[in-house]
């Protein structure tokens, strides 16, 4: 199913944003920059500020995302989360929280997830998850 709409998870921004960056990622993210094609939520928000070393960097950052349009959190989310979370399990798949979150919202608004993390690629082959991963293109890397 087409879309024109990115969420780009954490671990893909810190491979894209740190000083010797991924090129293919971030070539990747710069082109829908471009076309006002990425989204993001708070909890991505929450981990890449997190990870800012310096109270400029968290400006920076802080700036950078919340200038791009925002999925809520809301109810539907929530319950996606749930529910995802309650599937995979019994299917003998566990994976972080944070990630079924993350997978959930991209899930309500259709949005197809960039990562670098093999647990979306594990939850999108049990679920109607769509992903773009370049777990493989790290695994090509020295990194």
């Amino acid at each position: 199913m087409p879309t024109d709409r990115f969420l780009v998870d954490t671990s893909a921004w810190l491979l894209a944003l740190r000083r010797d960056f991924v090129p293919a990622i971030k070539d990747r993210i710069d082109h829908l920059l471009r076309d006002d094609a990425i989204v993001s939520t708070g909890i991505i928000k929450l981990e890449t500020f997190s990870g800012a070393r310096t109270e400029p960097e968290f400006r920076r950052l802080k700036q950078g995302l919340d200038a791009l349009e925002s999925i809520e959190t809301d109810s539907s989310a929530w319950e996606e989360a749930y529910k995802l979370g309650f599937g995979l399990r019994r299917k003998g798949v566990t994976v972080p929280h944070t990630d079924i979150l993350v997978a959930a919202c991209a899930m309500t608004t259709k949005a197809i997830l960039i990562h670098v993390d093999t647990h979306f690629d594990l939850i999108a082959k049990h679920t109607r998850l769509q992903v773009e991963s370049y777990v493989r293109e790290i695994g090509k890397t020295s990194r």
